[in-house]
């Protein structure tokens, strides 16, 4: 009986002290604060916690821009990005740890570049990445100002110069003909200016600078309004070179290489203070230019991403999409993207494009 007793009493001894442990534990200043907050605070602790815990990390992001303008003037831009976007998607539970920015040598490059999974993020045209969406998805439409013209006819721009934003986003732009100060440019601007049509002779003897093939307002919708015209496409034209960015299409057509461009509408504004000061024109941009043919409207810009980058996840597109969105919204990012003309970005999908895919499909057939 005694036994028992004593075994009772050590047994109830040795309860004791492991429940004196178990408070002693729970007193460090981490069990404490856990247990001493609200259910909502708990709650919150727990959530910030699993935030934490799901965080992903990416070493590197890579990401490309069309060679639209000139690539310094675009490297410069857009280096706010790499902090803008680490932030962004910090805050989406993505820690990025270095971000890359390049602009390709030309838009098949960069959409190559996407295809290979060579890079994870490319700024490109809806042309681009229609030719290129084997290797590519996208993930976002750019909106932007639209303009004080939005006519289809050629004169009406001439009459209602200059062209100025207004404040209504647009999710398209469209492609003019832009004739210079040449004698033959002149020419076909007084032409289109005393409500004349032009001629396939009157196309074809300018001297022309274009963009490359997948460039939406820099060559694929010109040649679908050559087709509609003339039965025609660029490379039916006997004398066209091809430019590595506007930029250059505007050197030469302020120099006088050439007599007309095709540009995105609001290409002018963009480059009017260069056309006097880098280019050395006499005249302002809008009293030297006129428009002489405009085409169908075309679907805005687009971020898309690889197929082929093993970083690029379902969960991580939606990231991306999110922070872009964000980014579009703030001051600074509101400068980088507007190196492209964006104000902003929504979300998007494939079938937008399929006003792209058909085009390139025309494109494709003429040049059998």
């Amino acid at each position: 009986m005694k036994k028992r007793i004593m075994l009772f009493t050590l047994f109830t001894l040795v309860m004791a002290l492991i429940a004196g442990c178990g408070n002693s534990g729970s007193s460090s200043p981490q069990n404490t604060s856990t247990l001493s907050s609200s259910s909502s605070d708990a709650d919150n602790n727990e959530t910030s916690s699993d935030k934490g815990a799901e965080s992903k990390e990416i070493e590197k992001l890579r990401i490309s821009f069309v060679p639209s303008k000139d690539p310094e003037d675009i490297i410069t831009a857009t280096d706010p990005l790499k902090d803008l976007l680490k932030t962004q998607l910090a805050a989406e539970g993505f820690n990025v740890g270095e971000i890359s920015i390049d602009v390709g040598t030309t838009y098949e490059a960069v959409g190559e570049a996407l295809t290979a999974g060579t890079t994870d993020i490319g700024f490109v045209p809806g042309g681009t990445y229609a030719l290129y969406d084997d290797g590519a998805d996208v993930i976002l439409t750019a909106t932007r100002a639209g303009l004080s013209n939005d006519s289809e006819s050629p004169k009406d721009w001439n009459d209602n110069k200059p062209t100025e934003p207004t404040t209504d986003q647009a999710t398209y732009y469209r492609s003019l003909f832009i004739a210079g100060p040449s004698a033959k440019g002149q020419a076909l601007a007084e032409k289109v200016n005393k409500g004349k049509s032009l001629t396939w002779e009157d196309i074809n003897d300018a001297n022309w600078a274009v963009m490359s093939t997948s460039s939406s307002a820099g060559y694929i919708y010109p040649t679908l309004w050559l087709q509609e015209n003339f039965n025609k496409s660029i490379t039916d034209l006997a004398h066209v070179v091809t430019s590595d960015s506007y930029g250059s299409s505007f050197a030469r057509l302020a120099a006088e290489q050439v007599d007309v461009i095709v540009a995105f509408a609001d290409a002018r504004r963009d480059y009017s203070e260069q056309w006097t000061n880098e280019f050395s024109r006499p005249g302002s941009i809008w009293d030297e230019t006129n428009v002489i043919a405009v085409t169908d409207g075309i679907y805005n810009d687009t971020i898309s991403v690889s197929k082929n980058s093993p970083i690029i996840t379902d969960d991580f597109k939606k990231a991306l999409q999110n922070a872009f969105i964000s980014i579009a919204q703030t001051e600074e990012g509101k400068k980088v993207i507007a190196v492209y003309s964006h104000e902003g970005y929504q979300a998007a999908q494939s079938s937008d494009y399929d006003a792209e895919r058909k085009a390139q499909e025309v494109i494709r057939e003429m040049k059998k």
